[in-house]
C-alpha cells in the first residue's frame, strides 16, 4: 500500500492539474486580508468568504481536481493497466489513493480556510472550519473517485453535483440541502465554533452520519467497479 500510495502522490504533483490547486486558495486569503485591512465589518464579509468562496468553491474543487486525479489520469492515459496486472487486492489500490486525495485536499483548503476563519472571527473558528473541511475531503474524494471509475466524465459530473445540486438547487430546494456535502462541512463546523458567521442547515447527527455513510459507502462502490475493469482499461 505505501508504494500505491507514493506512486499516486508523485504522480498527482507530477501533473500540471496540481497547479490549478493555488489560484482559488490563494484568491481566498486575499480577500479575507483585504477586507480585514479596509476595515470591513466580518459580518458582512464573513459569509461570503468563508462559505460562499470558501466551503462553496475552494473544497469542492479542489476535491474534484484531486479526487478525479488519482485514478482518472490513470485511466485516461492507459497506464492503470500496470496498476490492474500487480497482483494486489482492489482495496489496497483503492484506500491509498482515497487518502491521498483526502489528505491533498484537506491540506490545501486548510491553511486558507484557518487564515480567513481567524481574522474573520478566531483561531477556534479557524480550526473548526480546517476540521470539519478534512472530513468533508473525504466524503467529497471518495465521490469524485467512486465518479472516476463509474463514468467517463467525472469532472462533467462532479461539477454538476458542485454547481447544480449543491449550488443552485442547495439555494431554493431545502431538502436539496440534506445530501450536500458542503452543508455537513458548515454543520459541523459551527458545531464545533458556533458562530453567527456560519448558518447550519442540517443538524450535527445528520451531518455526522450521512457523511460517514457518504465516505465508507462510496468507498466501497469504488472498490467494487475497480474489480470489474478488465486488463484494457473498460468496465465490464
Amino acid at each position: 500500500m505505501s508504494t500505491v500510495t507514493w506512486i499516486t502522490a508523485r504522480g498527482l504533483f507530477g501533473r500540471r492539474r496540481f497547479l490549478m490547486l493555488l489560484p482559488l486558495p490563494a484568491v481566498l486569503v486575499a480577500l479575507a486580508v483585504l477586507c480585514t485591512s479596509l476595515g470591513v465589518d466580518p459580518r458582512e464579509w464573513g459569509p461570503p468568504v468563508l462559505v460562499g468562496l470558501g466551503l462553496a468553491v475552494v473544497l469542492p474543487v479542489v476535491a474534484l481536481v484531486v479526487g478525479t486525479g488519482v485514478l482518472g489520469a490513470e485511466i485516461d492515459d492507459g497506464t492503470v493497466v500496470h496498476v490492474l496486472t500487480k497482483p494486489l487486492p482492489r482495496w489496497q489500490i483503492v484506500l491509498p489513493k482515497l487518502a491521498v486525495a483526502t489528505g491533498v485536499s484537506a491540506v490545501t483548503v486548510a491553511v486558507p480556510i484557518v487564515v480567513a476563519g481567524v481574522l474573520a472571527d478566531s483561531v477556534r473558528l479557524g480550526v473548526a472550519l480546517a476540521a470539519a473541511s478534512a472530513l468533508g475531503a473525504l466524503a467529497y474524494s471518495a465521490l469524485f473517485l467512486a465518479l472516476s471509475l463509474v463514468t467517463r466524465r467525472p469532472v462533467l459530473l462532479g461539477l454538476v453535483y458542485v454547481l447544480i445540486w449543491e449550488g443552485l438547487l442547495g439555494r431554493f430546494v431545502s431538502g436539496t440541502r440534506v445530501l450536500s456535502v458542503q452543508q455537513w462541512v458548515i454543520t459541523l463546523a459551527d458545531r464545533l465554533a458556533p458562530t453567527d458567521l456560519l448558518t447550519a442547515a442540517v443538524s450535527v447527527p445528520v451531518a455526522a452520519v450521512l457523511t460517514t455513510l457518504v465516505a465508507v459507502g462510496l468507498t466501497i462502490l469504488a472498490i467494487d467497479r475497480l474489480r470489474s475493469f478488465s486488463v484494457a482499461g473498460e468496465t465490464s
